[in-house]
């Protein structure tokens, strides 16, 4: 990382985003020494500007926050950190500093269309998605329909679990159907967004 800590008087801010969410966490600001301590030891540590010390979230709380992934900004003068929180991020008590919820986990989907992909540009023998592309679109609709009428026989009972196992394969076999036609889930996603409020 290249950052300009002369900018602010030896300090970048420093913005922490939840890498599956998306939801920004919070925000704090790192100097040098900081910022070579996150990177030693995997948890997000700022400079605290009130306590004039370093401070690593959770130290106190037991909440930490997993570095994943740290980048600069365009100008190398603020940080982008994708982190795991480990339980509520502020002080309050709440999941952000933001006062927002943050219990969603879809931007995991983005991490399987990622594996999918590679699956796809990258073989693996004995990989099951790498099979089931290598099967070809035929076989692989084929599957997906057999997956969709599995739902529709476990949506007429009332077992939960038996249900949302094959809701997650429905939605995971449309996914690899979606990599092997060459489309993103984000074209689907736009046709969604134009028949929104029709």
């Amino acid at each position: 990382m290249n950052i300009n800590f002369k900018k602010m008087e030896g300090l970048v801010p420093a913005v922490v985003q939840d890498e599956l969410s998306g939801k920004v966490l919070m925000l704090g600001y790192m100097n040098e020494v900081s910022l070579a301590k996150t990177k030693e030891s995997g948890r997000v540590t700022f400079f605290s500007r009130s306590k004039n010390k370093l401070w690593t979230k959770g130290e106190t709380s037991g909440n930490f926050l997993k570095v994943v992934s740290m980048q600069e900004d365009c100008d190398g003068d603020a940080i982008l950190i994708k982190a795991k929180p480990f339980g509520p991020i502020c002080h309050k008590g709440t999941d952000t500093c933001f006062a927002e919820v943050n219990n969603s986990q879809t931007g995991f989907i983005d991490q399987l269309r990622a594996i999918i992909k590679d699956r796809k540009t990258n073989p693996i023998e004995g990989s099951y998605t790498s099979g089931l592309l290598a099967k070809g679109i035929n076989k692989l609709a084929q599957k997906l329909g057999e997956e969709a009428v599995e739902l529709v026989i476990e949506a007429k009972d009332s077992n939960k679990e038996l249900f949302l196992g094959e809701a997650a394969d429905l939605l995971f076999h449309y996914l690899v159907l979606l990599e092997a036609k060459g489309y993103e889930l984000d074209e689907v996603v736009e046709v969604l967004k134009q028949r929104h409020g029709k």
